[in-house]
């Protein structure tokens, strides 16, 4: 099963829907969590839609957002069920997106990047749906800290990365030589109701 695709195609269909279900309560929650070293950030975005047409054979879904806009979508041929979608469906999907960034003093650990796909589809027979996830940890080098501008930069296995520090404490601990480690993940859950009569 190629996650990835599916990962992408219902990440999009989040993040096109987001702007239309300012009215659907709660359509983003956001959440921040500090302590000395260590700072949190969590995202949940719900959005809903309804099936405006199915075409099978190319495996597209036309979904209608509830500010009217129309976004057609391609599903993968890992996707179970498809044949179950009819017009009028209601479609809810659930993006949430989470990082955690780790300050780790005098750092001695390699720079490091490691990704982990995982995933559920629904079963045979069952209702279209599933849920995606990736998780990637990546441990950088801190190489510049700027206290004027609050930034500091880190460099991991494959490129450099400038981040804001926006609270002074935190920015007070961070030196050159340090490391920082960071955990990011993110999941989109998507179900079918079917019309109602």
């Amino acid at each position: 099963m190629k996650i990835a695709t599916s990962l992408t195609a219902m990440a999009m269909l989040g993040t096109l829907m987001t702007p239309a279900v300012s009215q659907d309560k709660p359509a983003r929650e956001v959440a921040a969590s500090t302590s000395p070293g260590t700072g949190t950030l969590k995202e949940v975005i719900r959005a809903t839609g309804v099936i405006q047409a199915v075409d099978l054979e190319k495996h597209h879904v036309t979904i209608k957002d509830s500010n009217g806009k129309v976004h057609v979508f391609g599903i993968g041929p890992e996707a179970r069920n498809l044949e179950q979608l009819k017009v009028g469906d209601k479609v809810t999907v659930r993006y949430a997106q989470a990082l955690t960034l780790t300050l780790m003093k005098d750092g001695k650990e390699l720079r490091s990047r490691v990704e982990t796909m995982s995933g559920d589809r629904a079963k045979a027979g069952d209702r279209p749906g599933g849920v995606v996830g990736e998780k990637v940890e990546v441990t950088a080098d801190v190489v510049a800290v700027n206290r004027k501008t609050h930034m500091i930069t880190l460099r991991g296995t494959e490129y450099e990365v400038d981040l804001t520090v926006r609270d002074p404490d935190q920015l007070k601990m961070i030196k050159v030589g340090d490391q920082v480690h960071a955990v990011y993940t993110e999941a989109v859950a998507l179900s079918v109701e079917p019309a109602k009569k």
